[in-house]
């Protein structure tokens, strides 16, 4: 019994399509949608970004630590 060989395609050959098809997951659409509209609002409304504003998180944290730091000598 003699089996079929599987010729291969020509790139060079446009005239038929792959038949490829990509599908993504909803995530890999939905979370950059979500990222983009965030930074739009943060953009139109800078006074909710509250991250550059106030004292620093790391100053506040260095602080602790150097007071428990002076406790425990």
């Amino acid at each position: 019994m003699s089996a079929r060989s599987h010729t291969r395609r020509d790139p060079a050959d446009r005239t038929k399509p792959a038949g490829i098809e990509i599908q993504l997951p909803w995530w890999a659409i939905a979370l950059p949608a979500i990222a983009f509209a965030a930074l739009l609002l943060l953009i139109l409304n800078p006074a909710d970004a509250h991250a550059a504003s106030g004292e620093p998180a790391v100053t506040d944290i260095l602080e602790r630590l150097r007071h428990l730091l002076s406790l425990a000598s």
